[in-house]
C-alpha cells in the first residue's frame, strides 16, 4: 500500500496558487485512478481516497490543514520506517523552474514547511518526494528565485500566469508518468528516468 500526499492550503482563495501545485497536480492523476469521490476524513484532517494502479493500491490524501501542519494527517497511517519507505509526496519547490521535476528520496526539507511538518510529524525522511517546480525563468532560461521571505511568499501565493498554466500541464503528465512508475516499479526507476 502506497500513500500519496498532495500538498497545498485549503480553501478557495488558494486553490490555484503557486503553493498548492501538490494539491493541482495530484488532482489530475486521481481523476481515473481512484473509486468515487475524494471523502472527508476528520480522522486525517484530510480528503482522502482510495485508487489502485496495476496490482498496487494506494490511499491519496490531501491534508486540510495549512501548510505547515501538514504532517498532522499522517502519524497514524505511516506509523513506521516501513510504511514511510511507501509514503509519496508531491509538493512545490522554488529551487526548481516552472515545468521541472525532480524525485528523491530520504533528503532535507529545503525549507519547504510542509515537508518539515511531516518529517516532525512520522519521525523520519525516508520518504519519497516529487517536487515540482514553480519559480519564474528569464527568457534565456535562468531561475529567477525571489529573494527575502515577503517577496517568496509574494511568489508562493501567486497564481501562475497563462504561459506557465500551459507549461503545467505538461508537467501534470511527467508527474501521472512518474506516480505510475513509483507504483509498479519503485522509487529508483523514477528516479532514472525523470531525474
Amino acid at each position: 500500500m502506497y500513500y500519496i500526499v498532495g500538498l497545498g492550503n485549503p480553501g478557495e482563495e488558494y486553490a490555484d496558487t503557486r503553493h498548492n501545485t501538490g494539491r493541482i497536480v495530484l488532482s489530475t492523476f486521481i481523476k481515473d485512478s481512484i473509486d468515487g469521490d475524494l471523502v472527508v476524513s476528520k480522522k486525517y484532517k484530510a480528503l482522502v481516497g482510495e485508487g489502485k494502479i496495476g496490482k498496487e493500491k494506494f490511499t491519496v490524501l490531501f491534508p486540510e490543514t495549512y501548510m505547515n501542519k501538514s504532517g498532522t494527517s499522517l502519524p497514524s497511517l505511516v506509523s513506521s520506517i516501513k510504511k514511510a519507505h511507501n509514503l509519496i509526496v508531491v509538493y512545490d519547490d522554488l529551487d526548481l523552474p516552472i515545468g521541472k521535476i525532480k524525485i528523491s528520496f530520504n533528503r532535507g526539507s529545503g525549507g519547504h514547511r510542509g515537508i518539515e511538518s511531516i518529517v516532525k510529524s512520522i519521525k523520519t525522511r525516508e520518504f519519497i518526494r516529487i517536487r515540482i517546480g514553480i519559480s519564474p525563468v528569464t527568457p534565456s532560461g535562468k531561475l529567477k528565485k525571489p529573494q527575502g521571505e515577503q517577496a517568496v511568499e509574494k511568489l508562493i501565493l501567486s497564481n501562475f500566469s497563462s504561459k506557465e498554466e500551459e507549461i503545467l500541464k505538461k508537467t501534470k503528465k511527467e508527474v501521472n508518468g512518474a506516480l505510475e512508475l513509483i507504483l509498479t516499479e519503485g522509487y529508483e526507476a523514477g528516479m532514472t528516468k525523470f531525474n
